[in-house]
Parts: C-alpha cells; sequence; structure tokens
C-alpha cells in the first residue's frame, strides 16, 4: 500500500508538471518541499554562488551572537549596501507569549529574512521563518526560555529601517470584563495553607456580579460547584487544548457542553468555596496534559514599542570613542553584563540606535551596545 501511495504522488506530480509546462516546475515542487525565503532567495546566485554564500556565513555567524534585549524593543538605523550586517537578538519569553518581530522600510522593494530561533539546550534551533516578502512574523512560544530573533536584510540593501520587538499575551481577551493587568491581586506560585501548597493560577480582583468571559473560544466541560473552588467553570480550548479553570463566581451563566466563543459570559465574580471570607474575586487557572502553567503569561497586556517613540537615525555611521574609555554591554542598559572596552578615538560601525543606547560593530567584529554619550562623529 505505502508503494502505491508513492507511485500515485509521482504520477499526479508529473500531470502538475506536464499542465503547467516547463517554467512552472519550480512553483509546483515548491507546493511540496515548501522551501524556507532563504532557500527561495539562494536561487537568484546561481551563476555567483560564491556572493550567496559570503552572506549566508554572515547570518550563519549572527547564530553565535549573544547580544539581548528587554521587550518591548526598538531600534532604528539604515541598512548598508556594502556591508551584510545581520541583527541579531536575544529575548526571554514564557509559554503564553506571543512574540511580534516587525520592520518597518522606506524602501517596500527591499527585501528582509526574519527568523526566530529557541535555544535548546547550548544550541539554537530554527522555530519560526517569515516568508519571502513579509515585513514581520509571528510566533507563540511554546515553552519558557531564551528565543533568538535573527534579521538580515537582501544583499546591498540601502534603507532606512525600524525594527520592532513586542510582546502580547496568547488571549487577547482579559478574563474579568472591564479588567486589566492592576486587578491581578494574587500570583502564580504564592503560599497557601500555611505552605502546605501553592497558588495554581492568578486572582483577579472585581466587585461582585462583574461577568467572567471566555477568553478563547471553546467548549464548557464542566459547570457545577465542589471543593475549594466553589461555583466554577471549565472551559476546553479549541485552539490549544489546554483547560481553563474559572472558580469562586456567584452564579454560573455557561451550560455543560455549550460551545462559546472569545468574550461570551461565563458567569459572575463571587467569592464562594474557600474565599467566602475574602473580597470578590476570580481564581483564573490553565492546566495541560502536564498540569497546572502560570496564565500570567497568556493574559498579561504589554506596552508595545512603535516608530513614533524613535528619532531618525544616522545613515551607517563610522564613530569614534570620544570618551577615555567605553564599555561595550551585553544589553542597552548600564547595569547589563560587559562585554569589552574601548579606548577614546577606537572607531566602531553604527548598526542602529535605541534611544539612549546604540548597536554597534567593533573592528574586531564584535556587535555590542554602547552609551550615546561615550561616542561621537569620526569625522
Amino acid at each position: 500500500m505505502k508503494n502505491k501511495n508513492i507511485s500515485y504522488s509521482i504520477s499526479v506530480l508529473l500531470l502538475l508538471i506536464f499542465a503547467v509546462g516547463c517554467s512552472g516546475i519550480t512553483k509546483v515542487t515548491d507546493v511540496i518541499t515548501n522551501p524556507s525565503a532563504r532557500q527561495v532567495y539562494a536561487r537568484e546566485f546561481k551563476d555567483n554562488q560564491a556572493v550567496y554564500n559570503d552572506w549566508n556565513a554572515a547570518y550563519e555567524s549572527a547564530i553565535g551572537d549573544s547580544l539581548s534585549v528587554p521587550l518591548p524593543y526598538g531600534e532604528r538605523g539604515a541598512f548598508n549596501a556594502v556591508e551584510d550586517h545581520v541583527y541579531s537578538y536575544n529575548v526571554q519569553l514564557q509559554e503564553g507569549e506571543v512574540l511580534i518581530a516587525g520592520i518597518d522600510k522606506d524602501s517596500v522593494h527591499q527585501r528582509v529574512f526574519i527568523d526566530i530561533f529557541q535555544k535548546r539546550d547550548k544550541e539554537y534551533q530554527k522555530v519560526e521563518s517569515a516568508s519571502l516578502n513579509a515585513s514581520g512574523l509571528v510566533y507563540s512560544a511554546k515553552t519558557t526560555g531564551i528565543y533568538k530573533v535573527i534579521i538580515q536584510p537582501e544583499m546591498a540593501a540601502d534603507t532606512n529601517f525600524f525594527i520592532s520587538l513586542n510582546k502580547k499575551p496568547l488571549y487577547d481577551v482579559f478574563p474579568v470584563a472591564g479588567k486589566g493587568n492592576t486587578a491581578i491581586g494574587s500570583f502564580w506560585g504564592m503560599e497557601r495553607d500555611g505552605g502546605k501548597r501553592s497558588h495554581e493560577g492568578i486572582d483577579i480582583f472585581a466587585k461582585k456580579g462583574t461577568p467572567v468571559v471566555a477568553v478563547t473560544s471553546g467548549i464548557v466541560n464542566y459547570t457545577g460547584e465542589k471543593g475549594i473552588g466553589g461555583k466554577q467553570v471549565w472551559l476546553r480550548d479549541s485552539d490549544f487544548g489546554s483547560s481553563l479553570y474559572y472558580a469562586h463566581l456567584d452564579s454560573i451563566k455557561a451550560t455543560l457542553g455549550a460551545k462559546v466563543s472569545v468574550g461570551d459570559t461565563l458567569g459572575f465574580v463571587g467569592n464562594t468555596g474557600n474565599a467566602r471570607f475574602t473580597p470578590a474575586h476570580l481564581h483564573f487557572g490553565i492546566y495541560r496534559n502536564s498540569g497546572a502553567v502560570n496564565p500570567l503569561p497568556f493574559v498579561f497586556k504589554n506596552d508595545i514599542v512603535t516608530i513614533k517613540e524613535f528619532t531618525k537615525s544616522q545613515k551607517g555611521d563610522v564613530l569614534k570613542i570620544k570618551s577615555a574609555t567605553a564599555n561595550l554591554r551585553l544589553m542597552p542598559d548600564a547595569k547589563a553584563a560587559k562585554l569589552g572596552e574601548l579606548k577614546a578615538n577606537d572607531v566602531v560601525q553604527l548598526l542602529g540606535e535605541s534611544k539612549e543606547w546604540l548597536h554597534v560593530k567593533t573592528a574586531l567584529g564584535l556587535s555590542a551596545f554602547v552609551h550615546k554619550s561615550l561616542v561621537g562623529s569620526a569625522k
């Protein structure tokens, strides 16, 4: 049976190729093999492979860069048509957070390649890539850890840019209507019952009777009153397979087996169960096959960085250290680890600017951050 299936697939492929003609062979093959944007780009250099290899070598080298940035992060700069600069950033993500990597350019015709890696053990493994003409990439973190975003312009790119690295919660709707981050009064892992157990969720405080809503579409697989959770609703997430737990409700509106959409009311904030002597609140939890997970990253709203917050950058300038010494930092932060030190009149290549910090590359090829006050024009 397996051989028949293979033969059938080959026959279908040959028929498709015949139908579209020789010029369509590549397109038909791509539907099956789904090549990456970088692989498609490499075809443009089939007669000049050495040039592509140099460009790709810069990318491979950037995988080993150690620079880290906090989220949200923004950087303005200008691509240098002569240099194969690659922009590499380590970021910390928690399960339940969604990374949004974007790039705005003056020229829409110049392509940029975006890849996301996850650090596993001591190596980085690619987990997502943008399509060939995309200007952004969205990735939902499956596990908590360190991720790397690599952004590389096509060869000879010569345009101003703005890189934005933002994160948002997996669930865009907050579990309690009209409330947000500031209503969270008790967090994951806090001691309960004198240290006999820990808190497997977050508590969101609100007036009794405030609507409790579905943060995702799904099926209600339990409603009722039992145990320390009091009146409760369990919602099975249709997209990600998680079980969402809404507890201490004053009353329940959802019905067992009902299909609900984002924003539908499941019940109302209360203090039933072991919360009867506390102010009214919703206990919100998330459970997977492995057990409870911290729900905070799934619903916590983060600040978003935008291009409006950044002034225009100098275009690929060579800069000179104007202070006696200048510390090179791992992050754009005066308290970040030192990667090295430069002395007066040492020169650096400007890659971009992030508010009071410059993203630079030294004469020895080290990428780092240096404070703007320590650097001046080399002219």
